[in-house]
């Protein structure tokens, strides 16, 4: 389990302080992917530091399976640190060594017998799908094998916490999503607590089980991925989730419902749906329940974790108080209910 717990983070710069994280406070479970997600300067970057005490926080304590590493020496730090891997946005290979010596490198450093590290170092390119590459450079290879490269170098000393630091940003789609594949396969089978820090919501949708949004060095909003996809609360979670799912209807579809609007009565919904919701007639038995007309804008079906999710925008007319009975029968029904816009 990691706590972090009221942690601040403040910086002198050329015209005072600066506050990077503000009174921080998350729980991680053990064996979970937890993402920690944020717009470029919301403190990502200085929390996951923070993690291994690579930046000490200025308050607060960090927690790390029953450590508080806040409090340790600096012998008994290094030592927790072995059980905190890190991978990076940029590899940080060195050039000048084999694939098979770059991952076998924090062995070497830790003094470990050759014979040992070669027990290690080839399940470990084998998990990642290296072992044809073990002899050749970084030169030689593709980005993401750099990356997987760097993620068996991480997991060599056996870490019971792996952090990821934007690891996938300066990848293509296709290569990210077997990136993320390749953690979610170490997590369930090294039942490895993996925190993952990203500003693409992408990332979080496809293999974080819990998610803390920052903005500004505050977290303004946490918990299971699909409660926050299903119903955010913070415009800033809104704005992320934006590259994923819709949160706006498209322009000129907005231009044509307000005009509509304006000619008369009506309510312009969002519905979120999740589960088995999904795959409930509710829209239809709605209509016939409450004699409505439903004209659906504009949607989606996805899946998150496993989890069916669907999301439409529907502009609802008839009577207004049994719109607003149909509404509360579908809260009632576990659809997620938000009304955007209404003209009487």
């Amino acid at each position: 389990m990691i706590e972090i717990r009221n942690v601040s983070q403040r910086f002198a710069g050329p015209q005072g302080w600066i506050e990077a994280l503000h009174n921080v406070n998350l729980t991680i479970p053990p064996g979970e992917v937890f993402g920690i997600i944020g717009r470029s300067g919301a403190g990502k970057s200085t929390l996951v530091r923070t993690l291994n005490l690579l930046t000490r926080p200025t308050e607060g304590d960090i927690v790390v399976n029953g450590r508080t590493l806040t409090s340790l020496s600096s012998a008994d730090l290094r030592e927790a640190r072995r059980e905190i891997g890190m991978i990076f946005q940029h590899f940080n290979l060195l050039s000048s060594r084999t694939v098979f010596d770059n991952v076998a490198l924090p062995l070497e450093l830790a003094g470990v017998k050759r014979a040992e590290i070669e027990a290690t170092v080839l399940p470990l390119l084998e998990l990642v799908g290296l072992t044809a590459q073990k002899d050749r450079y970084p030169s030689q290879i593709s980005g993401g094998q750099k990356q997987r490269v760097g993620i068996a170098r991480a997991l060599a000393s056996k870490p019971k916490v792996l952090l990821s630091d934007e690891a996938t940003s300066a990848l293509d789609p296709e290569t990210t999503r077997a990136i993320l594949d390749l953690l979610r396969k170490i997590n369930r089978e090294l039942n490895l607590t993996i925190v993952m820090i990203t500003h693409q919501m992408e990332v979080i949708k496809q293999v974080c089980d819990r998610v803390a949004v920052l903005d500004a060095g505050r977290v303004v909003e946490s918990g299971p991925v699909i409660d926050v996809f299903l119903q955010p609360h913070h415009e800033v979670t809104r704005a992320l989730l934006g590259d994923v799912i819709a949160q706006e209807l498209p322009p000129a579809l907005k231009a044509r419902v307000a005009e509509h609007l304006a000619k008369g009565s009506g309510h312009l919904l969002r519905l979120a749906f999740k589960g088995t919701g999904v795959d409930q007639p509710v829209l239809s038995e709605t209509i016939r329940r409450f004699e409505l007309d439903f004209n659906i804008l504009h949607g989606q079906i996805d899946e998150i974790q496993g989890q069916a999710f669907g999301s439409l925008a529907v502009l609802a007319g008839g009577d207004p108080l049994k719109v607003a009975q149909a509404m509360a029968w579908l809260r009632e029904q576990g659809v997620v209910v938000e009304e955007l816009s209404h003209v009487e």
